[in-house]
This record gives structure tokens, sequence and C-alpha cells, in this order.
């Protein structure tokens, strides 16, 4: 019966173009934030402005980009199936390459740091690490059941089911991450300052504010039935 789901699209542009525009509004808050209140980017020889490339690039990739890879096969519809397989693995694997550098450059600024900081001892580093984790394994285990030539039709429809749960399941823990990484880092960098209400501090809230809406808004167009594309639409 849900092959026979019938589209009905009605709300599904405007939901889509605001998602589009907070998720915007995030990639640019946090440039503003880590360019003008945490002093820009560098790399190993200055650790703790090498650090500034972590949160940038693991909100772009794994909450805006992992956003929108997600809701791929809804916001393109139009396109062929094979063109947004192949339009869905390219986007996540720019996202892996964003994250492999995000993950260094958090590492770095600890053990190249004077003197060197401990690794993953806080919440946020458990729960980044395992979303990494999930999504690296996610990563393979969809590249060699959905791309790689040979898989039985059959498998692959008995797969489907789990590789959308963890894909969402994964955006979710991402946007997670992002929350607790960045109450943490307004705790530790801003002290009292952050209870006066600063700007800094009211910046770093609404980021968090915005990432909570934006994961309401994907995780509303992705949950939708009436937005899955029709089995004609599948095939085509």
């Amino acid at each position: 019966m849900a092959n026979n789901q019938i589209e009905d699209l009605r709300g599904f542009n405007a939901i889509y173009y605001f998602s589009q525009a907070v998720g915007a509004a995030i990639v640019v808050l946090v440039s503003l934030w880590t360019i003008h209140h945490r002093g820009g980017f560098a790399w190993r020889s200055d650790p703790a402005h090498e650090f500034n490339w972590h949160p940038l690039l693991m909100t772009i990739g794994m909450v805006y980009l992992g956003g929108n890879v997600n809701l791929i096969y809804r916001s393109l519809r139009n396109y062929g199936k094979k063109e947004l397989k192949l339009a869905h693995v390219s986007l996540h694997s720019v996202i892996l390459f964003m994250v492999l550098f995000g993950l260094v450059a958090a590492f770095d600024s600890h053990n190249f740091a004077d003197p060197p900081k401990p690794n993953l001892y806080t919440l946020h580093s458990w729960i980044g690490l395992l979303t990494v984790i999930l999504y690296f394994s996610q990563y393979v285990v969809g590249f060699f059941s959905f791309m790689y030539p040979g898989i039985a039709d059959s498998l692959r429809a008995a797969l489907m089911p789990y590789h959308v749960f963890c894909g969402v399941s994964i955006f979710i823990m991402s946007s997670c991450a992002v929350l607790t990484g960045l109450l943490e880092k307004a705790i530790w960098t801003l002290g009292a300052n952050y209870a006066s209400g600063g700007g800094e501090g009211f910046l770093m809230n609404f980021i968090g504010f915005l990432v909570i809406v934006y994961t309401f808004l994907i995780g509303y167009l992705l949950h939708k039935p009436a937005y899955k594309r029709s089995g004609r639409a599948k095939n085509s």
C-alpha cells in the first residue's frame, strides 16, 4: 500500500525554502562567529585558531548538508533515480571529507596545544565521535548496498528502511552534537561573561536555536508521507 501513496505537495515548497533560508543563516552566522569572535582560521602552527575549522565544517557538513542529503529524493523529485543516487552519494562524499577535516582540526587543537589538552572526555565529544562512526558505517554500507552493481533488488529493498532510519537518526545526532558543542564552547570560553548576555553568547545561543528549527523543518519534510516520491517518480 505504501507504493500507492498519492503525492500531495501542498506546503512543501514553502517549508522547503524556509528550511533552506534557516540553513543558510546557520552557515553565515557560524562563519561570522568563527571569524569575528574567534579570530579566524589557521593550521597546526596555531592550534587555537585551527580549532575554528571544527565547528564550521561540522555544522555545514553534518547539519546543513546532512539535512539536504537526506531530503534530496524529495527536493529533487523530478530527476531520474540514477541521477538522484549519484547526487546522493556525491554529496555524502563531500560531507565525509568535511567531517574528516573537522575531526583533524579538533584533535590537533588539543594535541598541539601547549600544554596538550585531553581528548574525548566530554559528552559533546562522545556524541560527536559516535555520530561520525555511525556516519562512516552508513556511508560504507550504503555505497556497497545501493551503488555497487550486482546486489539483488530484494536485498536492497530489505535494507532500505534501515538505511533511511539510520540516515535520519545520524542527522538528529549531528544536531545534538552541535548543540552540546556550542554550549560547551560558550561555558569554557566566555565564563562569567556568558551569563551577562553579551553579543557572542547571544549569537551562539541563536545559532543553536536555528539548528533546532532547521532540524524540525527537515524532520517534518522527511516524515510526511504525502511528500514522498510516488511509485511513478521512483522509477523515472
